[in-house]
């Protein structure tokens, strides 16, 4: 089975080169794309990699590729990195974002074939992680050439499927895509909600019961899940909860 979660060790350190920083609240300096980031060492390893977070890099802790890194230096590009090979450095940074959403697409439906709800769905949802899959392995050119908004616009709907049939027993309010960014739900009875897509930056949810909520693309920057009860929460990814203000922060 492919791996869905990062391997540093694995990978060429393509996120701390392929893509563009903006010296923001997320990111401490300003860095164009292509170009390796000041705090890359040699051996392609952050060398402030435990001060990420007071050194302003709140951008690289909660970056999570899904597993597309190792898999495009071990296999797409055979174990090849673009310093010991300078000429395959463009390809390499093009497909990091083609594979980091194909994987991420694998991640979800993953989720999706562990709810026992969506039993009836589980044959489309395991196809489509086979055929996301196969589509992954394909040679730097295809993935450069590939649409992946097309394909995304084919999975999304199943994954929308399995939402909805892991949340018919208890359908919450509908805040898909709603801007959030503030609002005060502290203790709210959330079950079943949808967040899909949602705007919870700075949002206070302590205590709140989101027991199958979906948080499927919402920003959840700061937003304080603390004494929330999160079982059987939908689709909230790593990224999202290392964005998020929980329980296990150092307060």
């Amino acid at each position: 089975m492919t791996d869905l979660t990062a391997d540093c060790a694995r990978c060429a350190a393509l996120c701390c080169v392929a893509p563009a920083f903006a010296r923001s609240s997320d990111f401490a300096v300003d860095k164009p794309a292509g170009q390796p980031c000041r705090n890359l060492g040699a051996d392609f390893r952050c060398t402030i990699h435990e001060r990420l977070e007071p050194r302003g890099f709140h951008g690289c802790v909660v970056f999570d590729c899904f597993g597309a890194g190792q898999r495009i230096t071990q296999e797409t590009f055979g174990g090849r990195d673009w310093r010991s090979t300078p000429k395959i450095a463009g390809d390499m940074f093009a497909v990091l974002p083609v594979m980091r959403q194909l994987h991420e697409l694998m991640w979800y439906l993953t989720e999706a074939l562990e709810l026992a709800e969506t039993r009836k769905l589980h044959p489309g949802l395991r196809a489509a992680l086979d055929e996301t899959d196969a589509m992954a392995g394909r040679s730097p050119a295809e993935l450069r050439e590939m649409d992946v908004d097309a394909y995304r616009g084919k999975v999304v709907p199943l994954l929308r499927r399995a939402s909805e049939m892991a949340r018919a027993g208890r359908r919450g309010p509908d805040h898909s895509g709603a801007r959030l960014i503030g609002r005060r739900m502290r203790g709210a009875d959330l079950r079943g909600a949808s967040f899909r897509g949602a705007l919870l930056i700075g949002a206070d949810l302590r205590d709140a019961d989101l027991r199958r909520a979906d948080f499927t693309g919402a920003d959840m920057r700061g937003t304080d899940l603390r004494g929330a009860n999160l079982d059987g929460v939908l689709f909230l990814t790593p990224s999202q909860l290392r964005a998020a203000v929980t329980d296990d922060d150092r307060l």
